[in-house]
């Protein structure tokens, strides 16, 4: 299994690039790159402004190489933010981003859950069962949300089953579905148009406005796919078991 500590990094730029988003954000950009000592740094630096923001700091959101400071134009502006934070990402040099959390989703593979599975397989000269495997098998660092509310890119996707997108885009894509594209796994947290080679699917709501937290996956946790069986996968959907 792939370990947080085995994914390696490929660096950071060597000093931050700062760019103006709309009238009321700041982009402070990290990494040319995707890789997780730039996602790590990122979530440092989140952390330590979710405890400490300059006045008129209104939400930090992390992005897969960057992060974007919404600020309230009335209270501070680009300038006096982009000192705070040069200061702070110097401040904080290699500081360790807190402890990630290891979230399990559990997944039906295959079937009418995973109608594209095959082709992966055949694409890559594997065996579905072989799939399943590999998909299963790293601990997935979450770059960042996006497309659709709650839904996770993620990292460390094994090149053994790197499959193209499909060519043409499905209209509607079912809640849960895991799927993949190039490079990139992840799971589609409501019905949405989407492009992905669907593998399976999920049975918890990654995104629910009923729960006082509706993320269920946050940028900075660790996912780990559970292989389950279609009984399972009922059983948790209804709620007789809890996933």
């Amino acid at each position: 299994m792939s370990t947080y500590e085995e994914l390696q990094p490929d660096g950071l730029l060597d000093e931050p690039i700062f760019r103006r988003v709309g009238d009321r954000g700041l982009l402070m950009e990290l990494s040319a790159t995707i890789d997780l000592q730039a996602s790590q740094k990122i979530r440092a630096l989140c952390g330590s402004l979710a405890i400490c923001a300059p006045v008129g700091v209104v939400e930090v959101i992390p992005t897969y190489r960057s992060l974007i400071v919404v600020y309230d134009p009335l209270k501070t502006g680009t300038a006096p933010l982009e000192r705070y934070l040069r200061a702070l990402e110097k401040r904080l040099g290699n500081a360790e981003a807190p402890e990630p959390h290891v979230v399990d989703v559990p997944v039906c593979y295959g079937g009418a859950f995973g109608e594209d599975l095959d082709y992966v397989a055949s694409y890559n000269g594997l065996s579905a069962e072989e799939v399943i495997r590999i998909h299963a098998e790293p601990l997935y660092p979450v770059y960042m949300l996006g497309f659709t509310p709650g839904f996770p890119y993620l990292g460390g996707l094994s090149e053994k089953i790197h499959t193209p997108r499909l060519a043409t885009p499905r209209t509607k894509v079912p809640a849960g579905s895991v799927g993949i594209a190039n490079n990139q796994t992840g799971i589609y947290p409501i019905e949405s148009p989407g492009g992905w080679q669907l593998i399976g699917r999920c049975p918890i709501r990654l995104f629910d406005l009923n729960r006082r937290d509706p993320f269920y996956i946050k940028a900075g946790d660790l996912l780990r796919f559970v292989p389950v069986s279609c009984e399972e996968f009922a059983a948790m959907e209804s709620g007789e078991v809890r996933a």
